[in-house]
């Protein structure tokens, strides 16, 4: 597989704030690959857009037909739950996030109602860095 060739999306809501500064990391280190914004809103498909993103979708029929499609999906872990991100998820895509194949690399966020029992808290800094090493192992893998 080539680098042109893997499907990764970015999943937001809200602001788009989470999906901007991932959308920023992914093409400064990975400038070749295509990064298609999915935002439960249009501001958020927006701020990503602005970002560098390829191209971008909005809104729950967007998220529930790209996600399976993907080979890597990232953003904040309130994607995975039904009415996360302040009830900006929608069932239907929370189950299409959840159910794709795509290896998933989410961030944590305090305004989801869930907690991992990880130790700490870490600094969105440290899990945007965090999550850009995880998607090099992915990548990594789909390439060799």
């Amino acid at each position: 597989m080539k680098p042109e060739e893997i499907r990764i999306a970015v999943v937001d809501g809200q602001g788009g704030g989470v999906g901007r500064a991932l959308v920023e990391q992914i093409k400064r280190a990975h400038p070749e690959l295509r990064v298609r914004a999915l935002g439960t809103n249009s501001a958020a498909t927006a701020a990503m857009l602005k970002a560098g993103a390829d191209d971008g979708a909005t809104g729950e029929n967007a998220v529930v037909f790209n996600a399976p499609r993907m080979h890597v999906i990232l953003g904040p872990i309130g994607i995975l739950a039904a009415n996360g991100l302040l009830g900006e998820v929608t069932p239907a895509m929370a189950a299409a996030v959840g159910g794709s194949e795509a290896e998933k690399i989410l961030l944590p966020s305090q305004r989801c109602s869930i907690r991992l029992a990880v130790g700490g808290t870490p600094s969105m800094q440290v899990c945007l860095s965090d999550s850009l090493r995880l998607l090099d192992e992915q990548l990594d893998r789909l390439l060799n």
